[in-house]
């Protein structure tokens, strides 16, 4: 999982990815998706990245679960960040995927498509009510019933703001705007008080932004997309006024969540969405900035903000199905989750967890006020990156997204070409 494409800047978190695999499977499909017997065996269990930063962690975890199971052997492997997704694909191919995988969403798609995910409303349902039900239905793959790995940490983040630039603008700074109108027109006052010199925004809108507008991205049956209705066409063009105006940043059309980060630090820009880390941030790199900021929730037209989500998968085709289930339920129950957020910056995706006192009591200090809105509208929040968005339809979408910006195209034929890039490539992937 590339941290870089789950852009909210609290994507900085995400960085510790877990991918977990194992390598007691075996592609002649000998595998059992029962797993109601005996838990043991020995099992791989896979990382992403994360040896470095969390290998105590980890080890407690792993030496938890073979005390309980004392028939049960993990090998824990880590794997570098670049490539991930490749050797995913190398593996499935090769009949050599891990026992238990750490997938995101858009990774476990393809797997459950061919048939190496276990579905877990099968195999595991009696834990399917110790988790959230957005996290639990995140790792559905539309057209297909089941569920196809465990809801695993959690991420989102509210809006910070640059209260002086609000004031300079002659907008009242304890308002922030809480509607798409309201940011709209705030942004074309800032643009228009600063002579374009200050913009609002440093992104164009990715598919996600079209979820929170309250656009139908896809189909019921996930055969196609839908994100060029009245809705989106009507989303595009207010960016498209923004553009025109300087109101949304000129580089927006080249930004990563790095740079657009970088222009919010450096006071060019007016808004950007970010996370807890990003307040120690400020405070070494940008103490004028960190004295003036503002904090406010996503702006949604649905009323559920975007939530990024982690999962752990089992492979289907494990010799040994009720020690990865098990495993793979360890690692994402309430107490590892728990002690794990406490680590990083990140949520646990278990029902409850999120009214712990950690996510709920004030201490005075903007990190905690941040943590515990997060935490708050993580209860009913929802992936909007539908699960087979991948990455050449995020490029297509943001292609005819500039076009239009630039007035190559209308937002209208921007957003049909979209679509139809889109759906060709999701027949591809069969």
């Amino acid at each position: 999982m590339r941290i870089s494409r789950r852009a909210l800047a609290a994507a900085a978190t995400v960085a510790v990815l877990l991918p977990l695999s194992a390598c007691g499977s075996g592609s002649d499909g000998s595998g059992s998706t029962d797993a109601s017997g005996k838990v043991e065996g020995d099992i791989t269990f896979q990382t992403w990245n994360l040896r470095a930063n969390f290998k105590s962690y980890f080890e407690g975890v792993i030496a938890d679960f073979e005390k309980k199971y004392p028939d049960t052997h993990v090998k824990w492997v880590d794997q570098p960040a670049e490539g991930y997704a490749d050797k995913i694909s190398a593996d499935a191919a090769g009949g050599t995927l891990p026992d238990v995988v750490n997938v995101s969403p858009d990774l476990v798609a393809p797997l459950a498509k061919a048939g190496l995910a276990l579905d877990l409303d099968k195999s595991a349902a009696q834990y399917k009510k110790e988790y959230l039900d957005g996290a639990w239905a995140s790792h559905q793959i539309p057209g297909m019933t089941g569920t196809y790995a465990f809801p695993w940490y959690l991420n989102t983040g509210p809006l910070f703001y640059n209260k002086s630039l609000f004031k300079e603008a002659g907008l009242d700074a304890s308002k922030p705007p809480t509607t798409y109108d309201e940011l709209f027109a705030d942004a074309l006052q800032l643009a228009k008080k600063s002579d374009g010199k200050v913009a609002t925004l440093a992104n164009v809108p990715t598919v996600e932004d079209f979820g929170r507008y309250g656009v139908e991205l896809m189909n019921k049956e996930g055969t196609a997309f839908a994100f060029n209705d009245a809705k989106g066409v009507e989303l595009l063009t207010k960016y498209k006024e923004l553009y025109d105006a300087k109101a949304l940043d000129p580089q927006a059309l080249t930004a990563t969540p790095e740079s657009s980060g970088k222009k919010f630090l450096t006071e060019a820009v007016a808004m950007n969405p970010g996370s807890a880390l990003d307040l120690g941030n400020f405070k070494k790199q940008a103490p004028n900035l960190y004295k003036n900021i503002g904090i406010t929730d996503q702006i949604t037209s649905t009323g559920k903000v975007n939530m990024y989500v982690m999962g752990v998968m089992v492979n289907s085709r494990t010799k040994h199905t009720p020690a990865s289930v098990a495993f793979a339920h360890f690692v994402t129950d309430a107490q590892n989750q728990m002690s794990f957020a406490k680590k990083v910056a990140i949520f646990p995706s278990t029902a409850g967890s999120l009214d712990d006192p950690y996510f709920t009591k004030e201490d005075g200090t903007d990190e905690t006020r941040v943590r515990i809105a997060a935490a708050k509208s993580l209860k009913n929040a929802v992936n909007y990156t539908p699960v087979l968005f991948s990455e050449q339809m995020k490029t297509a979408l943001r292609n005819e997204v500039a076009k239009a910006l630039q007035g190559k195209e209308s937002p209208k034929t921007a957003l049909d070409n979209a679509v139809k890039a889109c759906d060709t490539l999701l027949k591809q992937q069969g």
